[in-house]
């Protein structure tokens, strides 16, 4: 349950940290490492990010930290950010405005399918169609993402209809308007990449939707009334209904 606190941007600081809380309760989570960014300024420049090797399973909304892409001054203190969330969400708001939420995740399957030669996601199932034509493919890994790497990853994001990057190598990073709409469209990307390496292994032939069929779904799901919003609501409360600390 939420708790009077005096810090900013309350209610975007809990639904931020719940998805921290929910994405290490799906595995979703690399030990002390990833990072999720909210934009609370007109521009995006300045962003709520979790502290630095702070385990998501601990994550309370007064726990998040205001950086100032702007600012080099970020980085210092004992919570900053380190230079890899830096560089990735840093260039992502200072150089992509309609990136208002960034999620960054080595999730098992979207690792996976970043780590294939041809990382396409084909048309397979409903989720699959999803991100028809909707994915970045990236595939000039150059190590850790230091401000040249994620300048360069940032610059990728110039179709507004693409808000999934394929990080080849890496992982998965996800943008959107909110947290609910980032989150949402995070854990359907690992839930369509997972169906798609499960029928992989199969070894059997593939039922690919025509790209008119995949493109149709990926439109009636764009405007799917309110299933982002209802599902973070859903998972406040099972959060509240245990207890959680998450919104203190």
């Amino acid at each position: 349950m939420n708790i009077a606190h005096n810090l900013t941007h309350w209610t975007e600081r809990v639904d931020l940290a719940a998805a921290f809380r929910w994405t290490a309760r799906l595995n979703m989570h690399e030990a002390v490492a990833n990072h999720f960014s909210l934009a609370i300024n007109d521009d995006g420049t300045r962003f709520l990010m979790n502290p630095n090797q702070m385990h998501f399973s601990r994550i309370k909304a007064s726990d998040l930290i205001v950086v100032d892409a702007n600012d080099p001054a970020s980085l210092e203190g004992p919570n900053a950010p380190d230079p890899t969330a830096w560089g990735l969400h840093g260039g992502l708001h200072r150089l992509v405005p309609h990136a208002r939420c960034a999620m960054h995740v080595h999730s098992i399957f979207a690792t996976v399918l970043a780590s294939l030669k041809d990382s396409f996601l084909p048309p397979i199932d409903q989720n699959c169609c999803t991100f028809f034509n909707r994915c970045i493919i990236d595939e000039g890994y150059g190590g850790l993402a230091f401000e040249d790497e994620g300048a360069r990853c940032a610059t990728m994001f110039t179709d507004p209809k693409k808000k999934v990057m394929i990080m080849g190598n890496h992982g998965v990073l996800v943008i959107g308007q909110t947290v609910a709409e980032t989150f949402n469209r995070m854990y359907y990307f690992e839930r369509a990449c997972e169906t798609y390496i499960r029928a992989l292994q199969t070894g059997q032939p593939l039922r690919v939707l025509p790209d008119d069929i995949a493109e149709k779904t990926a439109r009636e799901l764009e405007i799917y009334p309110e299933q982002d919003a209802r599902h973070l609501s859903e998972l406040k409360a099972l959060l509240d209904e245990e207890g959680s600390n998450y919104a203190n």
